[in-house]
């Protein structure tokens, strides 16, 4: 009840289509526009992320990631699928299409965009070669975050690079982030 509206108050209103459930515990009222990447926004409030206030220089405990980072940042082209989040500790979820990954991430990583914990555009890149996603999708990203202004330091990509540049055949991450630009 985190504004004092018991479930079954919620329950009733919905019922009566005062208000649209878009997740467990997460409501629109009947009427209002689906908000942009609501099916992003709605996965994370029901994980409790809009519960938690970080402090400045400090990680959110639920980091957007991977293709729903990528969403997020408005860059690629993806299609809607599994919502990805990275978690300091390992946690369950009920959710459908929801999956968590367990990382240690720096403030250096993480960005807010539109009030969502996100990673940055650089880590992201990163992350997504990371999981072994279809270059020429990766490449097109990193291709519009650059068109777009989005992409903050190419040196800083090929840091987050440098981890995995040789399983991609790569010698370091300058040598991996030139040859994805």
């Amino acid at each position: 009840e985190p504004i004092g509206i018991s479930r079954r108050a919620l329950s009733r209103l919905a019922g009566a289509g005062a208000l649209i459930r878009v997740a467990q515990g997460v409501y629109r009222m009947a009427g209002a526009p689906e908000a942009d990447l609501e099916w992003i926004y709605s996965a994370w409030m029901a994980l409790g992320g809009a519960q938690h206030t970080t402090p400045r220089g400090e990680v959110p405990p639920l980091v957007a990631a991977g293709e729903t980072a990528a969403h997020v940042h408005r860059i690629g082209d993806w299609f809607p699928g599994v919502r990805e989040f990275i978690v300091p500790a390992r946690r369950g979820t009920r959710l459908d299409d929801v999956r968590l990954r367990i990382l240690k991430l720096t403030p250096a990583e993480v960005m807010i965009v539109d009030g969502l914990p996100t990673l940055t555009v650089e880590r992201t890149i990163a992350d997504l070669m990371t999981q072994w996603t279809d270059r020429s999708l990766v490449v097109d990203a990193l291709r519009q975050a650059f068109e777009q202004g989005k992409l903050v330091s190419p040196r800083r990509l090929a840091e987050h690079l440098e981890p995995i540049a040789r399983a991609h055949q790569f010698a370091d991450g300058i040598d991996m982030a030139t040859d994805m630009m």
